[in-house]
């Protein structure tokens, strides 16, 4: 602003009025200053409902909501926090809640649970947040919104269709309807569940950007529906609906060891969809599935998620979802009973085509064979462009490796495939050119895991390296750690883990992506951690421990995969593998604070425990698979298992006590101590101070799962540390053993040793196969195997956690969990010159980077707002200075009585000394 007068002007009221309109504008500049010193001081971010941002479809009657705060000051803290929400955006922003205003809450928690009025379905609410920090300086956040979907049964008003077809119908089937809109629309939703797979479409264009949806359950226990908005996919006038059908693992045609095709559920694909179109004068039209519907077989002509699919472009119906079809040719639909009476919104991460891969190269083995290499494994799909003659038959082969003579190489994952005939080959899609220019084929209804893809035309075709791309295809989930150290073979194997975690993430865990995909629970559970430290998966969890409710029998028993069509109660399961139902919701407690995954498996963690102790009275337990494919030594299954029966115990005593079930508390304690004394006196030997034989996995997880007496810890551990050196500082362990030996060795004053076995680079080590290529874990220490050679498994993926607690030093704390209160134990092992590690928390972004000279260590941590940590100092070092990183400024810390030291939020660097 501007302001200009001439002297002869400035009369006695000129003046005033001038010196009024300068006092404005200083005041208004003064104000403005302010509000951006106060919005740089505190703010409010990451407002998300059932941790997602903005959601849609929210069936839960009392949703969660969550928020983080920002305010670089130290010690920032919250004080108090107000939600406000509406159905009227424009209420929130005056600061009005009608439909809840929870007041202003005393309290630092940074999650709650809505509790206004009543939530009506089909109904968009905003909300705001507004937080108070330690000086009492306010802030109130953006505005979110959340929006219900059926949120009951008794909502849906379409009927589940399908077409008339049997089970052994090949070809995938087309669906389609037309309808007008003859006024102004406001909003339109579509509401879709599906027995089996779909990719649904309005006027001719792909609704949403998922893939594989919905994601696999139960599917007679369970269902899931998708909630879509199409807005400004519909048109005044007509409108069209197309919805194409797959059978994913709802009807199973190829045949393998799991009977998945023996699934109780089976039956042809079916659908049900609402589309609600809400007009600008209020009125609320629903387009709904029905006998008005037609269908039709599309050129998908087979599909199976779990070998491949297969489409003749010959049979294309340019149009068929597109309004003014002629569908006179096609045929009517069917009803069909509704698969289960539990349809539920997927509130989940989807999956989708997340990072496109071109080839790397591509070699020309004849006229008719190309094999293309992405340079990396990854799991998902191929897509390829080419032009040829109508009816050339293509078939793309996906795998692993290759044989000597450049082809593609399958034995490594074929070996659970029962196929009937040669129609179905494994992971072999296959396309027939409908000959009309260039022509793209990418499959609908299947994922594969693969590096190669080797081309195989009936008639010669010209392809380039850039003819074909891989899609790297997962659960959506947000990346929320970071890691970067001064070992390159340490960050491959950190990149290595990362990528088997995600190609196994497919709306439940799974254990490869190619020979089985199924969800191994023992898998799982190793990589709960890693998964946590590096990406935002609560989700998927609490969808895949829904999953384990409706697979639990009444006796408490679970099967080995989850979900399942049956197989997998009689072999592989045990404590040491479906042990899960515990670990998962307890760590799911420890990294975000929520406690709601763990209440809601509480009775049946209770029952997995009581029938353990039915049938194993004397507190061992020999139910289980042991230390699945160890490098040499085998220990005993009754050991291991017993180990999980005792972590199970322990954290369903601590889940009591926390619900505040004292009874049950007291039970489940005792139990733990029976357990353990049982432990003890078959395997400790108090002369030699070492578990059975003395293996490296007999050693580490009574260590790691709290076992050990004690006054014995110090002697066990260094016998461990022993056999460690005498196997050379390789690995002597299998699935199980791989979970607790880097973690027994550094939280037992040996960290040295756990990364002398980290970073070694011969075999049998994770070095060892980032030095042979590998751009994912493999299912062998033995990169030569024979057998159990899947090249992307995420069986031995803990060390993926390992790198953020035994270097990074980042660990939650069970009395405040979420990271609430972190535990920091970095340990700065000679052999590394420094690592920096960080991790998105439910309260911001934790940082702990260390970097070192001979005689010092440099160490750098961020403690988010509304939290704080507890530094314990690594023996044979101490503090020398500590300063604020923002400012400089010398700080001295508050020391604990557990010989640790208090840091509050803040950033810090902490010199240290040896």
């Amino acid at each position: 602003m501007m302001f200009f007068y001439s002297l002869d002007s400035l009369t006695k009221k000129k003046l005033k009025e001038m010196k009024t309109q300068i006092t404005t504008v200083l005041l208004f500049l003064v104000m403005s200053n302010f509000i951006y010193a106060q919005s740089n001081v505190v703010s409010v971010r990451n407002l998300r409902c059932e941790y997602l941002t903005n959601p849609l479809g929210v069936d839960s009657p009392n949703p969660r909501l969550s928020w983080m705060m920002t305010d670089p000051s130290l010690d920032a803290r919250q004080l108090a926090y107000q939600i406000l929400v509406s159905t009227d955006s424009t209420l929130i922003t005056k600061g009005v809640g009608d439909v809840w205003d929870s007041g202003r809450v005393v309290s630092d928690a940074m999650l709650a649970r809505y509790a206004g009025n009543k939530l009506e379905p089909f109904t968009k609410y905003f909300g705001s947040v507004a937080i108070w920090n330690s000086k009492d300086e306010k802030a109130r956040s953006s505005i979110f919104s959340f929006e219900t979907g059926m949120m009951g049964m008794g909502n849906w008003s379409g009927a589940w269709i399908s077409d008339n077809k049997s089970i052994d119908e090949k070809a995938a089937p087309y669906f389609r309807k037309e309808f007008e809109t003859g006024k102004k629309i406001k909003s339109a939703r579509v509401y879709i569940a599906a027995a089996g797979l779909y990719e649904l479409y309005i006027n001719g264009e792909k609704v949403g950007n998922h893939v594989l949806d919905p994601t696999y359950t139960r599917f007679d226990r369970r269902n899931l529906y998708v909630t879509f908005d199409i807005t400004h996919q519909l048109q005044k006038g007509e409108n069209a609906i197309g919805v194409l059908l797959g059978n994913g693992w709802y009807n199973h045609q190829s045949t393998a060891v799991w009977d998945f095709h023996r699934a109780p559920w089976r039956n042809r694909p079916a659908f049900c969809l609402d589309l609600r179109v809400t007009y600008d004068d209020g009125q609320t039209e629903i387009i709904t599935s029905g006998k008005d519907w037609k269908t039709s077989l599309s050129p998908v002509i087979f599909n199976s998620i779990y070998t491949a699919e297969h489409q003749d472009a010959r049979l294309e119906q340019p149009g068929w979802s597109k309004p003014g079809f002629d569908a006179s040719k096609w045929n009517d639909v069917i009803y069909r009973s509704a698969p289960s009476a539990n349809i539920v919104s997927q509130l989940m991460h989807p999956i989708r085509h997340v990072k496109k891969i071109p080839a790397k190269s591509i070699r020309q083995l004849n006229d008719t064979t190309f094999v293309f290499d992405l340079g990396r494994n990854i799991a998902g799909v191929s897509q390829i462009t080419v032009e040829g003659p109508e009816g050339t038959v293509l078939h793309l082969k996906h795998g692993e490796r290759l044989y000597e003579n450049g082809q593609v190489d399958l034995s490594n994952i074929d070996v659970h495939y029962r196929p009937t005939d040669d129609s179905d080959p494994f992971q072999t899609d296959i396309y027939i050119l409908n000959g009309k220019g260039k022509e793209t084929f990418i499959p609908y209804f299947n994922y594969k895991g693969f590096q190669y893809v080797e081309v195989t035309s009936s008639k010669p075709v010209q392809l380039t390296k850039e003819s074909l791309v891989g899609y790297f295809m997962h659960s959506d989930v947000p990346s929320i750690g970071k890691l970067k150290s001064t070992n390159p073979i340490i960050n491959k194997i950190w990149e290595a883990t990362n990528n088997s975690y995600l190609a196994n993430l497919y709306g439940y865990p799974t254990d490869c992506p190619q020979r089985e995909k199924n969800g191994w629970t023992g898998d799982a559970h190793i990589a709960i951690e890693t998964g946590l430290y590096n990406f935002d998966a609560i989700t998927i969890y609490e969808k895949w421990l829904a999953d384990h409710r409706d697979e639990q029998q009444p006796n408490g028993v679970l099967p080995s995969i989850i979900p399942t069509g049956g197989w997998g109660y009689e072999w592989g399961n045990g404590p040491d593998w479906t042990s899960t139902i515990a670990l998962i919701p307890w760590n799911i407690y420890l990294f975000y604070g929520d406690e709601s995954l763990l209440e809601a498996s509480y009775e049946d963690i209770k029952r997995y425990v009581d029938h353990i102790t039915d049938i194993s009275p004397s507190g061992l337990t020999t139910w289980g698979l042991g230390d699945w494919v160890p490098v040499k030594s085998k220990s005993p299954v009754e050991l291991t298992s017993t180990c999980y029966y005792y972590a199970d115990a322990i954290i369903l005593s601590k889940a009591a006590k926390l619900f505040g079930k004292r009874a049950d508390a007291e039970k489940y304690s005792a139990l733990a101590k029976t357990i353990k004394k049982a432990f003890n006196e078959k395997y400790f030997h108090p002369k030699t101070k070492t578990y059975a034989s003395g293996t490296q996995t007999e050693l580490s997880a009574p260590l790691y799962w709290g076992l050990v007496p004690d006054n014995e810890k110090k002697t066990v551990a260094a016998n461990l540390a022993k056999r460690v050196e005498a196997d050379h500082f390789h690995l002597d362990v299998g699935l199980l053993g791989q979970k607790t030996i880097l973690n027994a060795l550094s939280e037992n004053g040996y960290a040295e040793v756990a990364y002398k076995v980290a970073a070694q680079e011969t075999y049998p080590s994770w070095g060892w196969w980032m030095v042979n290529g590998a751009t994912t874990l493999l299912e062998n220490w033995d990169i030569h195997a024979t057998n159990d050679i899947s090249m992307n498994h995420i069986m031995f993926g803990e060390i993926g956690a390992w790198l953020y607690k035994g270097l990074g030093g980042l660990y939650p704390d069970s009395d405040n969990p979420g990271f609430k209160n972190v535990i920091l134990k970095p340990s700065f092992v000679s052999a590394l010159n420094g690592i920096e590690v960080s991790h998105q928390s439910a309260y911001g972004e934790l940082k702990s980077a260390w970097s070192q000279t001979k005689r010092s260590v440099i160490y750098s941590v961020t403690i988010p707002a509304n939290s704080t940590a507890d530094f314990y100092v690594p023996m044979g070092y101490a503090i020398k200075k500590i300063s604020d990183a923002t400012s400089g400024n010398k700080i001295e810390l508050i020391a604990n009585e557990n010989e640790s030291w208090k840091l509050l939020a803040g950033a810090y660097i902490i010199e240290l000394i040896k």
